[in-house]
């Protein structure tokens, strides 16, 4: 029903700046909330931003406010998550996500995404 792809990641020293792409294709129009996670190896797979499509609601978790930016086209594809000021310890690989099925701050909770990406890996060196 979705399709998801990400795009964008790399290698950056510490205090640079990625920008990361995903493109959902497929029922697009029944996309509530889009979001981005990452894991690491040998650490679960964490939040990191998320959007509520409808309301364009940005939510995002503590260790990375003020650093992401998370944002969308209007027409909810591609996503894009801005990353400044990265820090070594953002090293993961980080997975774009899609709903049908939630809205609001529950568009961080990894439960809530039935749509995931293969994956892009971004690594930060000190």
């Amino acid at each position: 029903q979705l399709h998801v792809v990400e795009s964008g990641g790399g290698s950056v020293q510490a205090g640079g700046s990625l920008r990361l792409s995903c493109t959902a294709s497929g029922y697009t129009s029944r996309i509530h909330c889009m979001a981005w996670f990452r894991q690491a190896p040998g650490e679960e797979r964490e939040e990191v931003a998320a959007i509520d499509t409808t309301s364009g609601t940005t939510y995002y978790t503590d260790s990375v406010k003020g650093r992401f930016a998370i944002s969308q086209d209007s027409s909810k594809t591609p996503l894009w998550l801005q990353m400044n000021s990265l820090k070594p310890e953002d090293t993961s690989m980080y997975y774009c996500a899609a709903s049908f099925r939630v809205v609001g701050s529950n568009c961080l909770s990894r439960d809530a995404h039935d749509y995931w990406g293969q994956g892009t890996q971004v690594t930060v060196s000190a």
